[in-house]
């Protein structure tokens, strides 16, 4: 049985919803991590999040968001589209790894999908909350 991780384009995922985020985009990391740290055991039908197997990625004004109790948080020193492809490319080379990127950004898809992950769209992550 293989493992599945879950990498998380944060900024697109804020970005899809209209909560006041762009006032405050640390907090709103903050609250979308805490959101995910407070899902009982699993996401969907196989993201065990006890297990660490979500990390999130963070750019910009919401770098310094730290790791929550089971979601591992990256803050990109750059761009975050390249920090995901780093990082599915991290996990893709792993045995018996299946890695998926949550966005909806056109080619941060093109290329994650070239480092070997499949992609879920942020309202299938906003649907699990």
């Amino acid at each position: 049985m293989s493992r599945a991780v879950l990498i998380v384009d944060t900024a697109n995922v804020m970005g899809s919803r209209a909560d006041g985020w762009w006032r405050d985009r640390h907090g709103a990391a903050t609250r979308l991590r805490d959101q995910i740290d407070a899902l009982d055991g699993f996401l969907g039908p196989s993201f065990d999040i006890a297990a660490g197997d979500v990390v999130m990625v963070v750019e910009g004004k919401a770098r310094g968001v730290g790791d929550g109790e089971r979601v591992r948080v990256i803050s990109s020193a750059g761009e975050g589209d390249d920090t995901i492809v780093d990082t599915v490319a991290e996990f893709a080379g792993q045995p018996d790894v299946d890695v998926y990127v949550v966005t909806a950004d056109r080619e941060l898809k093109r290329r994650s999908q070239d480092a070997g992950a499949a992609i879920l769209g942020p309202r299938w992550l906003l649907n699990q909350l």
